[in-house]
Formats: structure tokens, C-alpha cells, sequence
């Protein structure tokens, strides 16, 4: 192939389109996409094997989410919150609560910040175990899904254990949350969490095969500067040096008395080797943070886990923004209240959107044999995308 070319890769069900070029040139991966979460289409340029330039196309998905919370109460919000990441269903439904809560004033009971807090990490968990189990490998080495998803597995058991939902909790309420665990809960939370850190191994070890070490070392460089343009955070953003976590440069719920236990993983290459190393290594800081959760909540006394609150709930007039570190970076909450019990505006700050907005630098002077790779290390879910 002499010259450049434009060629079109569609992304997801349905994906692949027409561009200025022979047929020949139009190439379609149908429902073989890197991401497995969801509709994209990518615009290449390509010369040859070289990728000279990316526009990804987003906006399948698009569900109007945020105009949809406009028309319901705030309680009835954390339905839509729960579902534009449905990896981190949880850390959804948690950022809008806390925004709530921040313009009410409610003082959350303490067993239910701990709850919240070990869910939050379950969740981050679970997400991790997602993006490592169908992470593309793009060498010999074997698929790490049949390690992942065994695992991921029985962290979605736990999940729905406590909350009857293996994706969509919605545990989260107002105030708290709708229920205490269950008897017996925490003890097979602390189970699952000794299962996994003796299978970390297994789950991850394709990161420590040699073949695929070299194959993704040096590809999909993205650095601190374009972290810090692109407003690119969570995993990406410390894989590349950017040394941000919310949880411990803005402590919410519990997390400021995790300190000791909290490591904040970096690498500084940038690469989808470094990416792939972040993810890994973070799932074992959360697996310390969840035993670590457990143990406080055994050490406390029974408790209410939620608040009382009005038939009507109305925040008062104003606007409030709330942001955690959910698995994929920070997420935030804009609330605009005029005093009813709906919200007058709101506005979600989505990691994937930043993650994914990247895309395009990172891929440019990259080979299209890399781009599977490539783009399953940038971490989105393109319903958090299109919200």
C-alpha cells in the first residue's frame, strides 16, 4: 500500500462506514472490538502499516442521562447514575449521593461510610478484574480471560449477596445505604479477598510473559503532558507519572483513615505495558483496603446505616460539585438547585470521555498491528462516554 489512505474501523455492532476511499481500503471488525464495552468507530489515516493519524467517533450510545435526572427527584437520580459505567455501577451511584448529601448537610452514619467505603473498593475490584480478563495481548501469550472472569465471578457473587444486583446495586440511598450486610457477609468478603490475592498471579501473569512485555513496551505512548491537556486521570494518568488519586489528595468517606494502608501506584514510561502494570498493581492495593474495611467494620458496634428523611426531599438553592476516584479516574457531579425536588441542571465529569479523547494522539505514528492493544489499555466504557 503506497501513499495514505483513508480507511474507516468500525467499532462495535453495526460499526464500519464509508469514507473517501476504494472499498478495499474499508475495513470492518464488527463485534471483534478492543473495548468489549461498547459502540466506537475510529477514523484512521493510515500509510501503509502506519497509522498517521485517529479521530475517534463517539455517540452511539447517547441516552440524554443527564437531562433525564432534570425530571426526577433526587433520590430517583441514582437509577441513571448507576448505569453509564456499568463496570463501576457502585461508584455511579455513589458520586451523586455524596453531591446530595453535601447540599443537605446529611451527616452519613459511620458504619455506612465504612460500607460505602469497601463497596467502593469491591467495585474498583471487580472493574479492574474486567479490563485485565479482556485486555489484548495481541502476541502468543495466552487470553488472561479465563483467569479474570473466574474471579471477577466470585466478586460479582459477593455483590450480589449484599445488594440482589451483580452489576446495578443500587445499594446506595440519600443518607446511607438501603441495608446493612448481611450476617455472615463480611467474613466471606474477607474469603474472597484471601482467594484473590493468592490468584493475583494467575489473573495478571500474562503482564510477566516475556513475549508480551516486548510487544507492548514502547506503544500507545501517552505522556504527562498529554495527560495533563487532555484532562486524562485514574490509571492512564499515573501510568504516565502523574502522581493524582483523589482518595488521598482529597480524602472522602473512610479513605483518610486508610493512609497507612492507601499506595498510590505510578510508572512514568506511559506505555500499554505501564498501563497494564498500574491496573494490576492497584488491584492489590484494593484488595489491602478492602481487609482492611472489613476489620474496622467487625471492630464496630451495630448501627444505623442510613438517615431519616422527608417524604419530599428538596435541596436547597444553589449548585454543588462533587468528584471521587472511581476505577477509571475521577468522576464528578455538578448539581444546580432552584429549591424543588428536582434538580434544575445537572452535569456528569466522566473519566472515560478524557480516557478516550486521547485516543487519537496516543495512536497517531503507532502500526496498525498495535492498535488492539493500544486501545484495550486506554480504559473506558463507552456508556460513560456517551452517558
Amino acid at each position: 500500500m503506497s501513499g495514505a489512505q483513508d480507511v474507516v474501523i468500525g467499532i462495535g455492532i453495526g460499526g464500519g462506514g464509508r469514507y473517501p476511499a476504494s472499498p478495499e481500503s474499508t475495513l470492518d471488525l464488527g463485534v471483534h472490538h478492543p473495548s468489549a464495552h461498547g459502540l466506537l468507530r475510529l477514523h484512521l489515516r493510515v500509510d501503509g502499516e502506519h497509522i498517521v493519524s485517529a479521530d475517534p467517533e463517539i455517540g452511539f450510545m447517547h441516552r440524554g442521562a443527564e437531562k433525564l435526572m432534570e425530571v426526577r427527584d433526587y433520590r430517583q437520580g441514582l437509577v441513571l447514575a448507576n448505569r453509564h459505567d456499568w463496570l463501576s455501577a457502585f461508584a455511579g451511584e455513589l458520586g451523586l449521593a455524596l453531591t446530595v448529601e453535601h447540599m443537605l448537610g446529611l451527616a452519613v452514619p459511620q458504619r455506612a461510610i465504612w460500607l460505602r467505603t469497601l463497596l467502593a473498593e469491591v467495585t474498583r475490584v471487580f472493574s479492574h478484574l474486567s479490563f485485565l480478563g479482556s485486555f489484548p495481548v495481541g502476541t502468543g501469550t495466552p487470553s488472561p480471560a479465563s483467569f479474570a472472569f473466574q474471579e471477577r465471578d466470585a466478586v460479582a457473587q459477593l455483590l450480589e449477596e449484599i445488594s440482589g444486583g451483580r452489576l446495578h446495586l443500587m445499594l446506595t440511598r440519600i443518607g446511607g445505604l438501603r441495608a446493612d450486610a448481611p450476617e455472615g457477609w463480611l467474613e466471606r468478603a474477607s474469603s474472597v479477598v484471601t482467594q484473590l490475592r493468592a490468584r493475583v498471579d494467575s489473573v495478571a501473569g500474562f503482564i510477566d510473559d516475556q513475549e508480551f512485555r516486548d510487544h507492548a513496551r514502547g506503544i500507545g505512548i501517552i505522556t504527562a503532558e498529554q495527560v495533563l491537556a487532555y484532562g486524562v486521570t485514574g490509571p492512564i494518568a499515573r501510568a504516565a507519572g502523574v502522581d493524582l488519586d483523589l482518595r488521598r489528595d482529597e480524602p472522602y468517606l473512610a479513605y483518610g483513615e486508610l493512609t497507612d494502608v492507601l499506595k498510590v501506584v505510578t510508572r512514568d514510561t506511559g506505555d500499554c505495558l505501564a498501563r497494564a502494570e498500574v491496573i494490576r498493581d492497584q488491584l492489590v492495593v484494593s484488595l489491602d483496603l478492602i481487609a482492611a474495611c472489613v476489620q474496622r467494620l467487625n471492630e464496630m458496634a451495630p448501627g444505623p446505616v442510613n438517615v431519616p428523611l422527608p417524604k419530599t426531599l428538596r435541596a436547597p438553592e444553589g449548585s454543588h460539585y462533587c468528584w471521587t476516584e472511581s476505577p477509571l479516574g475521577i468522576s464528578g457531579y455538578l448539581v444546580v438547585s432552584r429549591g424543588e425536588r428536582t434538580p434544575w441542571r445537572v452535569k456528569m465529569r466522566t473519566p472515560s470521555f478524557n480516557n478516550l479523547a486521547a485516543l487519537g494522539e496516543v495512536l497517531a505514528g503507532t502500526n496498525v498491528a498495535s492498535l488492539t492493544t493500544i486501545v484495550g489499555s486506554m480504559y473506558y466504557v463507552i456508556g460513560d462516554v456517551d452517558r
